[in-house]
């Protein structure tokens, strides 16, 4: 084995050693032969001999229970004296509950008495993987794909340890292709590639995980030989329902399609002048008589914008392009929306369609590719702002109005609801490229199952499974993990006008990157302000919101300060509600989270000798390449704004001419 095992890397625990357990289930299936495999495994490695099959004559039983008032993938958890009882409605649950009855042996032991009851939060909890079968991975800072290998499907022990992977954070389904569909991988849905697909799916599906293909919307023009992909041609339609029930047939547990359709230069219905429900609704009849779904993602706007355009602003296309829409997709049509409105910026308000529809199947999109937060190569600790996020009240007047809880389908019937992310995982060592960006990894997957959870119990939890329970080891990972998002805030795009970097690749500082091009990620800099007006005196995108949100975000006096350049444009000497002007505020932050970034070597170098040697080396080697670029990001930014306004900065601090 050439890579980590992360979290569920067991060893030796010092109240375990010695006792005896035994495994017991009535139940069957590769589902239970494989969590049987896992607590074998985690108990042998614990206490130094492996469980029996009998409960006689053993310190402790593990028993495996369906109960039929349970939820299918909810578990209660009960020790009492010497047995331990996963109880669940389904087999998912009995997984996810003896994860969790491992996650207590490794980091508790064996304990008192308990009794804890967990059922998730979304029904769908997704991993998108942007990977393609040339080996590549668009936005990938960890290596090539472990799913595709010169235009073919990989199934290895690898596939199978990834899947253990997700199934341990609570993952119910995965995408494995990038939704930009070029190449060989339009003809994932053909036999080309079928008895590969057929080998991965059967591992998913023996962890409770749903497989799902992204397609190319023109799919029958590509791989089907027709001369249109027009969703109202019956021709089109019946290719897809019959390629449809090919894949259902033959792929355990398949969930159905990922689209991206009408966005930056992929095909979709307005080709043909159908909508997005319509294209969407027509893959959806294909795939119903199956249980299938299709998630059609919300990422729309104009990516050939003028930088002359004041008006035009991409900010709030991709509502304009779906609340007209609201109620008109069928009922097993899911629309992904990323978490703001822009793209997966360190600082975005949340999207608007989140409030804004009402009658529409919905999944929130985030990111742990870290494409605009260092590319793992700074370390970036996002769960602060999924948190923020998802429990983020859109003031919908719908009976459940918090994120967590729309995207949950609280105000639904529906289970075609959930919350995925754009994955950070890749075929290095250590799995994500920094071994710290797998907190990531394993947040995403605790913030979905359960959102009532803290950033900070998240990255407790990881580091104790991880690293162990060293005090100091947990202390100082806290303190890098905790405040890396706002120091990676402060040290890059000021106050939620985003980019500013490199283009095409998106990596370092460049504050005139995009702002001649076309895509419509523009801070308008002069010598005398910044930002955008996206008020209702400027583009209007704050009216998207209700009130008291609109009023809020749409007078500079009102808007959260950390969004204050995103909705206004501002003059640098306003003065913010601590009394300095904008500028200073810009200058003082880029110092603070430089000085931040510096910090981190030092917390890290204390953890010298506690620590696996090449996981320390790897770390400590990307700590201080992230403190020598946040000083770069630092002097980029200031100089640009020095250089603008010819204001020095208040506290005599360097800034280069």
């Amino acid at each position: 084995m050439d890579y980590t095992r992360l979290w569920l890397d067991y060893e030796p625990v010092e109240s375990l050693k010695g006792r005896s357990f035994s495994l017991i289930t009535l139940e069957s299936g590769r589902d239970i032969e494989n969590i049987l495999s896992e607590l074998t495994l985690a108990v042998t490695v614990m206490t130094g001999s492996q469980p029996l099959s009998s409960g006689i004559d053993t310190d402790y039983v593990i028993r495996l229970v369906i109960d039929p008032e349970l939820d299918s993938e909810g578990y209660t958890l009960i020790k009492d004296g010497r047995i331990y009882s996963v109880r669940s409605g389904g087999h998912h649950g009995l997984i996810y509950g003896s994860f969790r009855l491992i996650y207590i042996f490794k980091t508790k032991g064996l304990g008192g008495d308990f009794k804890l009851e967990c059922k998730p939060h979304s029904p769908i909890r997704m991993a998108d993987h942007w990977d393609n079968m040339d080996g590549s991975i668009e936005r990938g800072y960890s290596g090539a794909s472990f799913f595709f290998k010169d235009n073919k499907v990989v199934v290895n022990e690898r596939t199978a340890d990834y899947a253990r992977l997700m199934a341990s954070i609570g993952i119910n389904a995965v995408a494995i292709n990038n939704v930009n569909v070029r190449g060989e991988a339009a003809f994932l849905l053909t036999e080309r590639h079928r008895s590969q697909l057929i080998r991965l799916a059967e591992i998913l599906d023996g962890w409770g995980i749903s497989l799902y293909l992204s397609i190319n919307f023109a799919s029958t023009i590509r791989v089907g030989g027709m001369d249109t992909a027009d969703p109202a041609d019956s021709r089109v339609q019946a290719w897809w329902s019959e390629t449809s029930g090919q894949l259902f047939s033959s792929l355990p547990g398949f969930g159905g399609y990922l689209v991206k359709a009408d966005s930056e230069g992929e095909f979709g219905p307005f080709a043909y002048g159908r909508t997005h429900a319509e294209g969407a609704n027509m893959l959806a009849r294909a795939v119903k008589p199956y249980g299938g779904r299709v998630i059609w993602r919300c990422f729309v706007y104009n990516c050939q914008q003028d930088w002359r355009d004041n008006k035009t602003d991409r900010a709030a296309q991709s509502y304009d392009g779906f609340i007209g829409l609201d109620g008109k997709f069928d009922d097993n049509v899911i629309l992904q929306i990323k978490n703001g409105p822009v793209d997966f910026q360190v600082r975005e308000p949340v999207h608007p369609l989140f409030g804004g529809l009402k009658k529409t199947n919905i999944m929130l999109e985030f990111q742990i590719a870290q494409e605009y937060t260092g590319q793992q190569r700074h370390v970036c600790y996002l769960m602060p702002a999924f948190k923020e996020v998802l429990d983020f009240d859109t003031h919908s007047g719908s009976r459940y109005s918090l994120v967590r809880d729309i995207v949950a389908g609280k105000n639904s019937p529906s289970s075609s609801f959930g919350i995925c992310a754009v994955m950070n995982t890749g075929s290095d060592p250590n799995w994500t490229g920094h071994d710290l960006a797998a907190a990531n990894l394993f947040g995403f997957g605790a913030l979905a199952f359960d959102p009532t959870l803290s950033p900070e119990e998240i990255a407790e939890g990881w580091i104790l499974l991880t690293y162990g329970r060293d005090e100091l080891v947990l202390r100082n990972m806290l303190k890098i993990l905790l405040s890396s998002l706002d120091a990676y805030e402060k040290y890059t795009a000021p106050l939620g006008i985003g980019w500013m970097v490199n283009p095409n690749h998106h990596f370092g500082p460049n504050v005139d990157g995009y702002e001649y091009d076309r895509w419509g990620t523009y801070h308008r800099a002069s010598h005398s302000a910044i930002g955008r007006d996206r008020s209702d005196r400027g583009t209007g995108y704050a009216r998207q919101y209700p009130e008291p949100l609109f009023s809020l975000y749409n007078e500079v006096k009102t808007c959260p300060e950390e969004l204050l350049l995103f909705f206004h444009r501002v003059r640098f000497d306003h003065i913010m509600r601590d009394g300095r002007t904008l500028l200073q505020r810009i200058y003082s932050d880029h110092f603070e989270g430089a000085d931040t970034a510096a910090e981190f070597v030092r917390l890290w170098q204390e953890l010298e000798g506690r620590l696996d040697g090449e996981v320390y080396e790897r770390v400590l080697k990307r700590l201080r390449f992230q403190a020598e670029h946040s000083t770069e990001w630092r002097d980029r930014i200031n100089t640009y704004f020095y250089r603008l306004t010819e204001i020095p900065d208040a506290l005599g601090r360097k800034i280069y001419e």
